[in-house]
């Protein structure tokens, strides 16, 4: 039977770390290179597909002949499944290996990306859907895996920002994508790509392997009973976060069940947790108040981005502008994204780091300020600076976070990772769900609030309302000679100008609260960062002082 420890899961017996070969201080150039082209095509792979769905959802819609509510659980589904197997998959990665995980991994995503070519039916496109996240899960680890065996143990360092940079790219990538793609068999020309990509990945990651690594025991009897409290809990919350804010909160029953089940699942999950010797997730450790405020920064920041997402890009769409007028617009946030993690490669210390992260939120802070002076004439071109600077700051803080991260958990042994990767995937999808569904809500909020002034103030008494209704209903007349229709039209056409105006304001107002959020996290990391050196400059030793 399973071991309890009712004590500490500090003094639990852990895997001791094993030592890894020791690697050459150099590598060949071309080995090289090679690493970061597999790093960079696993990374585009494993988010490209999704994004491109996430991004082309009106067109997809009709392919499946659905509605909107119903095919944004094609993005539901995904996420559900992609952030509940994190812990898992890296637990099997830790006892069996890289080569059989890397092999299942990709094998299982060609399978399942080809049998999306068969779907012609909302039903079976989400079962196909909630597949491709479990096997996409991986591909994040192996493309990090791969950037750091690009680069001698002494630069890791520059293998974190280049390998995260290799996942991040795939967001602006996949709006940049032609439209074109959905003419071939329509949404089937998207997994035609992706299909494509799969088999490249499989036939390079199999004639370049990575080296072995320590292998240790790491499931146990009790993971049979927690791993599906903490999938299903974890699932229902994204579901919750996904479709709150299309369905709106209240509205579906369904949706506080999903909450309070996700709640009793993640809270019986970490009671049977914290009994353990050997526990999925340490959750003693990622309460600490180093974890907390790890988590609580990768949760908050991952908000904050959703100004770029959900906020300009909701807005354009909003005044009707998608994809094929936003190619330009997200070539530059592809080029600052790849700037920015060239950038904090040179400042992956302790003592910078600080500083980059203050730095990216007072770009998001400038940036989201500037756009909430947008009006109905907005177009791509007028977000070209502020959501560049975004993309910057994004490309900045996920590398200095992770690095922050990580040092804690190589520090306590191998046992830890699992519980640091798995934190890590969770802060960052969950809080994209989070952020998004943050600023929807309040979009939608506030959209009502200044629809109720905007309409409440007009009256076909007044001269200036008539005279607009009189213009507008003007445009009609070839088409329409029955005067009462006409002004009946034109008041229409004045609701809905009305109703546009409102959601502009309501998207001024998200940006702005974006940016309170920004500045109250700015506050916060400053006083971190004041506290920190403070204590070092009273722990240094005085000048003179003999060093025992």
């Amino acid at each position: 039977m399973t071991t309890i420890d009712r004590g500490s899961s500090r003094s639990a017996p852990q895997p001791a770390p094993v030592a890894a070969p020791p690697a050459a201080a150099s590598k060949p150039l071309t080995y090289s290179a090679a690493c970061v082209g597999i790093s960079l095509l696993l990374g585009i792979m494993q988010g490209l597909g999704v994004n491109m769905v996430s991004a082309n959802l009106p067109y997809i819609q009709g392919s499946l002949g659905s509605d909107q509510i119903e095919a944004s659980w094609l993005v539901t589904v995904y996420m559900m499944t992609n952030v509940a197997m994190a812990p898992l998959l890296i637990k099997f990665r830790n006892q069996y290996g890289l080569r059989l995980f890397a092999d299942l991994a990709l094998s299982l995503f060609i399978v399942v990306t080809a049998a999306h070519l068969l779907t012609n039916d909302l039903r079976t496109a989400l079962a196909m859907r909630a597949a491709l996240g479990i096997a996409a899960a991986p591909l994040t680890s192996l493309a990090l895996l791969y950037m750091i065996e690009a680069f001698p143990p002494s630069r890791l360092t520059m293998a974190l920002p280049l390998g995260l940079t290799a996942t991040q790219i795939s967001i602006p990538l996949a709006r940049i994508f032609p439209i074109d793609l959905l003419q071939i068999d329509q949404w089937h020309g998207i997994y035609l790509v992706e299909l494509g990509l799969g088999l490249m990945a499989l036939a390079s990651v199999n004639l370049l392997r990575l080296p072995p690594r320590p292998m240790f025991p790491s499931f146990d009897r009790l993971d049979v009973i927690v791993f599906p409290l903490f999938a299903g809990g974890m699932a229902m919350l994204c579901a919750v976060l996904s479709q709150g804010s299309t369905l709106w909160w209240t509205e579906r029953a369904w949706l506080g069940w999903c909450l309070a089940g996700a709640i009793a699942c993640l809270f019986t999950a970490a009671i049977i947790e914290l009994r353990r010797s050997r526990p999925m997730l340490d959750y003693r450790w990622l309460t600490s108040t180093y974890m907390l405020r790890f988590f609580s920064s990768i949760l908050l920041f991952r908000i904050v981005l959703s100004e770029q997402t959900s906020g300009a890009v909701g807005l354009l769409t909003t005044l009707g502008m998608y994809n094929e007028q936003e190619h330009l617009l997200f070539g530059f946030v592809l080029l600052a994204t790849i700037a920015g993690s060239l950038t904090v490669m040179w400042f992956m210390t302790h003592d910078r780091l600080r500083y980059v992260l203050i730095f990216a939120l007072l770009l998001i802070i400038v940036a989201a300020l500037s756009d909430a002076g947008s009006t109905n004439l907005v177009r791509p071109m007028n977000f070209y600076l502020t959501q560049t600077a975004i993309g910057y700051a994004s490309a900045l803080f996920l590398p200095a976070a992770m690095f922050f991260g990580i040092t804690q958990a190589f520090a306590r042994g191998p046992a830890y990772l699992v519980s640091f990767s798995a934190i890590f995937s969770i802060g960052n999808n969950v809080g994209g769900l989070a952020g998004s569904a943050l600023v929807r809500s309040f979009v939608t909020w506030r959209e009502k609030f200044h629809s109720n002034h905007l309409v409440g103030d007009m009256n076909l008494g007044d001269p200036e309302v008539a005279q607009r209704v009189h213009q507008l209903s003007g445009a009609f007349a070839p088409s329409v000679s029955d005067t009462t229709l006409r002004s009946a039209e034109g008041a229409a056409q004045l609701s809905a100008q009305a109703s546009r105006e409102s959601y502009v304001l309501a998207y001024n107002d998200a940006f702005i609260l974006i940016a309170c959020i920004a500045a109250v996290v700015l506050i916060w990391f400053t006083y971190l960062t004041f506290r920190a050196h403070r204590d070092s400059t009273r722990n240094a030793p005085m000048p003179g002082t003999a060093r025992s």
